[in-house]
């Protein structure tokens, strides 16, 4: 049953009682028939005429809801050269930077939203022991929607104490403590209420989430009232390293450090080490900091300047929880960026070198004393894991001298109730020779001890970049830009460059933490920029083919009226990896098999693969349902073969299908759901 190449999805009409599996033949267990393809059936159009009508915002505000920090960054749409990131907030770690918050939630024993952020951790850890298994508390929650297979709106997150709560909610919670902050914030700014209609908002969300997960954050921002359903495009849904790039486009020299530096950059050469040129601009930073206003001159920054048409870059999005890899292509005159191969990455953030500290510790003092801590002491947990963190940060290729972690008294105190002798013995007794114990009460790790935690993570990600550089479409890459959280690591910087330094230019943004949170403000005042991207699914629709003996499989056959079908054909309308303009229409034309029917229901499938032959195919999913009811229009005239028309659109992380019956202009609409089914 071959589809049309061009692309797709697929349709099946049939009447109401119709079971919904994707998996039953709609047509042959209904007795009812179904829709067969018009031709000629496909017809591009370019983009939606109504898609340029922009609703007026005052404001774009952007939030970075990140595995380990979130934040946000607003710029007036009169102002668009500034961009201010969020005030100083409460608390705040020790050798960590302040610009961004931990992505941290607390409710209180009866589920109510306590806290967020430093404020939440601090109050968490302030609580008595017995009163904190009560509260509950969470963080990198994020995590989950990437790797839950079959995410739904009930999905379940489970906080410290073990106990179980809904993701949407926390989510949900999340976003209104950012939509209030940054409305307060405003408010103060403009001396004068902020209405949340005058924000237009975006989200950022890795590339490489699966449409469930974007789709999940968008749900999640209308429940905590950024936006609704009816007035969508109040919340634009941006992918993270798409943010980066367009902020990267706008650097100027003295606003990155080039790592392959064969030239000097900020006045100092590539032969310097790279931690000396991070601690400069980490010091630069440092003293500009309580400006908290960003300009971005309107301007294409020079290392762009030396980009061409049709020149190619990577964006290497390194995170908390995930990594990103993009390619992106120049199309000139404007500079519009255009996605070359679809996002790729995987889970080897920044928290991968927190789990093997925590298999270290499992190592260390036993698997069975670490579960119980953490259940146990939860408070304590989370204190061990933040000494951690910001030794973390200390870590460097060339560093010689031990890194000291405390560990906090309840940890000491509870081992030894629970194994009857002291750390310090454990220490002894484990056969991890390159970690030692202070008398001050702190492990001290030996600065190979350290990078050897961060060994598996950086190897994935370098992996993942040389199967990246393999592919032909890669393979004249002129820049890598090395954005988000985990890029400031020095160890995971020589990595890059030690490995790709002479196959491209490497270049990092100064403030490289807060490159997605002020890429994502950009996007906002201009979505525009944007504009191709890659299907990441197959989309097509489920309809009756004429049976063609030796060319169709049998069990497909369904014989109705004396007419030979072949059912549960997937007929295409777009393809996994293809590039799809924003905006862009694909049409498809269909007629009833059988003329009298007046309720067609036009069910549509996705797949992961590009070859679907039938909504049978293993991993063909259903992510919608067109109804169009047509009784009532018996008056008009109808041609024999009634026309339907079935179009969809594709818009930045939603995709909306129309069905229209072209005799009576009858329409339905509806949005691609992959939470409901």
């Amino acid at each position: 049953c071959g589809a049309p190449s061009a692309g797709g999805w697929t349709l099946s009409f049939f009447s109401e009682t119709a079971p919904t599996s994707a998996y039953s033949s709609p047509a042959r267990s209904l007795g009812d028939t179904g829709i067969t393809p018009l031709s000629p059936s496909h017809i591009v159009n370019d983009a939606d005429p109504d898609v340029s009508e922009q609703q007026s915002f005052l404001v774009v505000v952007a939030i970075d809801f990140g595995t380990t920090s979130s934040g946000y960054a607003y710029s007036f749409t009169k102002e668009p050269e500034c961009i201010h990131v969020m005030r100083r907030w409460e608390g705040g770690d020790p050798g960590v930077s302040n610009q961004k918050t931990p992505t941290t939630i607390l409710l209180t024993p009866e589920r109510k939203f306590h806290s967020f952020g430093y404020a939440a951790r601090d109050f968490y850890h302030d609580l008595d022991p017995n009163e904190a298994k009560q509260w509950l508390y969470l963080e990198k929650f994020k995590m989950k929607l990437h790797t839950t297979g079959d995410l739904t709106m009930d999905t379940d997150l489970t906080a410290a104490n073990g106990k179980k709560v809904k993701a949407l909610e926390i989510f949900a919670y999340a976003l209104q403590y950012f939509k209030e902050q940054a409305l307060k914030e405003l408010s103060d700014q403009a001396g004068s209420e902020f209405e949340n209609s005058d924000v237009r908002w975006v989200i950022t969300v890795p590339a490489i989430w699966k449409q469930p997960a974007k789709q999940f954050m968008r749900q999640a921002a209308y429940q905590a009232g950024l936006a609704s359903p009816e007035n969508s495009d109040q919340l634009i849904i941006a992918l993270e390293p798409e943010a980066a790039s367009i902020y990267c486009r706008k650097l100027r020299l003295h606003q990155m450090i080039e790592l392959s530096g064969k030239t000097a950059v900020n006045g100092y050469s590539g032969r310097d080490t790279v931690g000396a040129g991070f601690a400069q601009a980490k010091e630069h930073i440092r003293r500009n900091r309580q400006s908290r206003t960003f300009l971005v001159e309107n301007v294409i920054g020079e290392i762009w300047s030396e980009l061409e048409e049709g020149d190619k870059y990577v964006v290497v999005d390194s995170g908390g929880g995930t990594v990103d890899l993009t390619v992106h292509q120049i199309r000139l005159p404007e500079g519009h960026l255009k996605e070359l191969y679809k996002a790729t990455g995987g889970p080897y953030g920044s928290l991968g070198v927190d789990y093997e500290f925590e298999k270290l510790l499992c190592k260390i003092f036993g698997e069975d004393f670490i579960e119980q801590f953490k259940i146990k002491r939860p408070a304590a947990w989370v204190d061990l894991m933040i000494a951690f963190e910001s030794r973390k940060r200390a870590a460097a290729p060339d560093r010689t001298n031990p890194l000291n972690i405390t560990l906090p008294f309840s940890f000491i105190d509870y081992y030894k109730k629970f194994r009857g002798h002291s750390v310090e013995h454990a220490l002894r007794k484990s056969n991890v020779d390159f970690v030692k114990w202070s008398s001050q009460g702190m492990l001290r790790m030996s600065p190979d001890a350290m990078n050897a935690l961060f060994k598996p993570t950086i190897d994935s990600i370098i992996e993942h970049l040389r199967d990246l550089f393999q592919k032909p479409e890669v393979s004249t890459v002129k820049f890598l830009f090395l954005v988000g959280g985990f890029a400031e690591a020095p160890l995971l910087q020589q990595a890059v460059q030690a490995a790709f330094g002479d196959k491209c230019r490497i270049i990092i943004p100064q403030d490289v933490g807060l490159t997605i949170l002020k890429g994502a403000v950009l996007f906002g005042l201009d979505p525009a920029v944007i504009k191709v991207r890659r299907s990441p699914l197959t989309y097509g629709v489920g309809v009756l083919n004429r049976y063609v003996e030796g060319k169709h499989p049998p069990e497909k056959l369904l014989v109705k009226d004396g007419t030979r079908w072949c059912t549960d054909v997937f007929d295409k309308f777009i393809s996994a990896d293809q590039s799809v303009a924003l905006g862009e229409l694909v049409k498809r034309s269909y007629t009833p098999a059988k003329p009298s029917q007046l309720v067609i229901v036009i069910n549509i499938y996705s797949s992961e693969h590009d070859n679907v032959s039938f909504i049978t195919d293993p991993g063909v999913k259903k992510c919608g349902t067109l109804r169009l009811d047509l009784t009532g229009t018996s008056g008009v005239a109808v041609p024999a073969r009634r026309e339907i028309q079935t179009l969809m659109q594709f818009g930045d992380t939603e995709i909306k299908a129309t069905a229209v019956d072209i005799a009576t202009s009858k329409s339905v609409k509806v949005g691609i759901d992959f939470l409901n089914y």
